[in-house]
């Protein structure tokens, strides 16, 4: 039920919204995660402006646009929530446009939040070593009835930085999507695109002993074919795998650090080895190179940090 103070939106708006969130289910492939977001925002927008007197569209120009952006400001929004609700705003006014809905896109004026670029949270090769190892020896060294969480936790933490992955990529993996033999994963990623990555010999010999000896513990007659499964039998979700990843960089002493930190100190010590842009980003799934330079910064970052600490000159 709609509450007093946010005004019910008219039919007209409600079914352009709903028929914005048809365009990105359908054209543009976005995830459920990202169609909640936009159409939230586009909401949010339109709500906006009948609060303000708008009822239709056409009355959504560049004034309310800034003014509805204004409000999120004064809320104290950072400024890539900012960026990410100017972008939702710019995507259902472009789609109206394209619909005939109205004459012109008055997003088209609008100037967009600068979001600082902050380099991404990287551990050392010997951190992230350090942490794999702790999640074997969790694994060899727990009791029977944790044996299964604990090998679910080795084959997930090897994965993610083994093959790169997101962490929302490797819990929709299922059973099929892996070949340990040939050491392959197929993922889908964003936009709907998928990809086959490759991981190596440790992260093949988590996977072969969470599915022989894990995964069977946990299966249930109603289990999906999760690649992982959780506690009761379900598809481990993105929350449990993040609290997993947390628990065992303090267990490991290493950094405190989220799953996509694995990404990220994957591609930098991929590139730190040898491997070329081109294919850390076929890896990684990034639809610009711009995204995959990010990490040949970080390397750089770190390389002059040693180097202000160690050379008598620097």
């Amino acid at each position: 039920m709609t509450s007093p103070d946010v005004p019910p939106l008219p039919a007209a708006l409600a079914d352009a919204v709903d028929g914005f969130t048809r365009y990105l289910a359908a054209r543009r492939g976005h995830s459920a995660h990202t169609r909640r977001a936009y159409r939230a925002d586009a909401t949010g927008l339109l709500r906006h402006a009948v609060r303000h007197g708008t009822t239709d569209l056409a009355g959504v120009d560049l004034g309310v646009l800034r003014a509805w952006l204004g409000t999120q400001a004064d809320r104290g929004l950072s400024r890539a929530t900012l960026a990410r609700r100017s972008a939702a705003a710019r995507a259902f006014l472009r789609w109206a446009h394209r619909e005939g809905l109205i004459g012109s896109d008055p997003s088209v004026r609008l100037a967009s939040p600068r979001v600082p670029r902050s380099l991404p949270t990287v551990l050392t090769a010997e951190a992230a070593g350090r942490l794999l190892d702790t999640a074997r020896q969790q694994a060899d060294e727990s009791d029977p009835p944790r044996r299964p969480g604990a090998l679910r936790v080795w084959a997930a933490a090897e994965l993610l930085y083994g093959s790169g992955v997101r962490v929302g990529e490797l819990v929709a993996c299922d059973v099929r999507d892996v070949d340990a033999r040939e050491r392959l994963l197929r993922v889908l990623g964003k936009g709907g695109k998928e990809r086959v990555v490759p991981f190596g010999v440790p992260a093949a010999r988590a996977v072969e002993l969470w599915l022989a000896e894990g995964r069977p513990e946990l299966d249930r007659a109603d289990s999906p074919a999760a690649l992982l499964l959780g506690d009761r039998g379900g598809r481990w979700g993105q929350r449990q795998a993040r609290e997993s990843v947390h628990r065992l960089a303090a267990g490991a002493g290493v950094d405190d650090v989220a799953p996509h930190a694995l990404r990220h100190s994957a591609a930098t010590h991929l590139l730190a080895g040898g491997s070329d842009l081109r294919s850390v980003q076929e890896v990684l799934g990034h639809a610009d190179l711009g995204t995959t330079q990010r990490y040949t910064h970080v390397d750089a970052e770190r390389l002059q940090k040693v180097f202000r600490q160690a050379f008598p000159r620097a």
